[in-house]
């Protein structure tokens, strides 16, 4: 796992981890939304919306004004995953990746298959 890791620079490690990161935020509050509202007092869904606002301020924008409130997290995570999935391959110059080629979820992959599969 580690050798998979080193055949990118810590840059390009760092950058996906963060765009992860925002993008598993994002889902993690539409998921929560399905259950609490917004204005909940349960500390997770408090979590969530404070550390999303500012990313779903910055794409207002370009959200379109037909979308149901509950899925604007959603269609911002898309933009996070399709930077992740073709703009950074591109820039780096490599092919488009697939969907466990993702530094931050082959990491996390790994240690799940290390604790369940791996002997």
């Amino acid at each position: 796992m580690q050798g998979s890791m080193a055949a990118f620079p810590i840059w390009v490690l760092v950058l996906d981890y963060v765009l992860g990161v925002i993008m598993w935020t994002l889902i993690g509050r539409a998921a929560m939304g399905i259950f609490l509202p917004e204005d909940s007092s349960f500390f997770f869904m408090r979590f969530f919306v404070r550390v999303t606002d500012p990313i779903l301020k910055l794409f207002r924008p370009i959200t379109p004004g037909f979308l149901l409130e509950p899925l604007v997290p959603v269609y911002v995570a898309w933009f996070f995953f399709m930077i992740r999935f073709y703009l950074m391959p591109w820039l780096l110059g490599y092919s488009v990746m697939g969907m466990l080629s993702f530094p931050l979820e082959s990491e996390i992959a790994g240690v799940i298959y290390q604790m369940f599969g791996g002997r």
